[in-house]
């Protein structure tokens, strides 16, 4: 898998990748990175990349010619490169897409920056458009890394154990069910007693049945769908 980042702030993205599980991962050679700055393909002699929007409005809008011309150059260096835009307008992204994604052999992500990407390049080169909340960022770096993240760590590797992604929240509508380690009492609280008897059935159906009040509770939305899938 190899993920490139197309962005203006390389250097404000490249240190998440050198400690922990990531860095790793990168030295086992389960994905690659690399980047790509508009700038480098601008036409423009002052290397400018952004311009007024069409029609009025505050703030600056990434051109299109510097961004056809960098994807374009990507898709003939990759052609089964799939690429998304990050940009509060997009989808929301869901645990199913970072499976999903996973599978792909090549991702690239556009960082917008300003007030937005030029909607033709969009329209013209990208796959998908996903967004990672209802709120404003000054810039699409940081949704890019929280997709990479949430894509690399279901591929095969990545994780210690992979059998960790098998609890995880988001897994069929359910928040994952309360974690505890030692000691078995702190602070005069105790972890439940099921999970120290060693019981395996018995501690997987106190999780489910805590992990529906968590979820209960948090994320009454997905409760919901439970109940219609009959889950609950």
């Amino acid at each position: 898998m190899t993920f490139t980042f197309i962005t203006l702030f390389r250097e404000i993205m490249e240190g998440y990748f050198n400690d922990s599980i990531l860095k790793r991962a990168m030295e086992e050679k389960r994905f690659t990175i690399d980047f790509r700055n508009p700038r480098d393909y601008t036409k423009n002699k002052h290397l400018k990349v952004d311009d007024y929007a069409a029609g009025g409005g505050a703030g600056l809008t990434l051109m299109p010619q510097p961004l056809f011309d960098l994807l374009g150059s990507l898709k003939k260096e990759s052609p089964k490169v799939h690429i998304i835009a990050m940009t509060p307008a997009g989808k929301p992204f869901r645990q199913a897409d970072a499976v999903r994604l996973s599978h792909k052999e090549h991702i690239a992500f556009i960082s917008g920056r300003y007030e937005g990407i030029d909607e033709r390049v969009i329209e013209t080169y990208c796959d998908e458009v996903f967004s990672i909340g209802d709120y404003i960022l000054t810039g699409g770096e940081l949704p890019s890394l929280v997709l990479c993240d949430a894509i690399s760590r279901n591929l095969d590797g990545v994780l210690g154990n992979q059998g960790s992604l098998d609890e995880e929240s988001f897994n069929d509508d359910l928040l994952e069910a309360p974690s505890f380690s030692k000691p078995a009492t702190f602070n005069g609280i105790g972890t439940p007693s099921e999970y120290l008897k060693g019981n395996h059935s018995k501690i997987a159906d106190l999780k489910f049945v805590l992990a529906l009040d968590k979820t209960k509770y948090f994320r009454p939305d997905m409760y919901k769908r439970l109940n219609k899938k009959g889950k609950q």
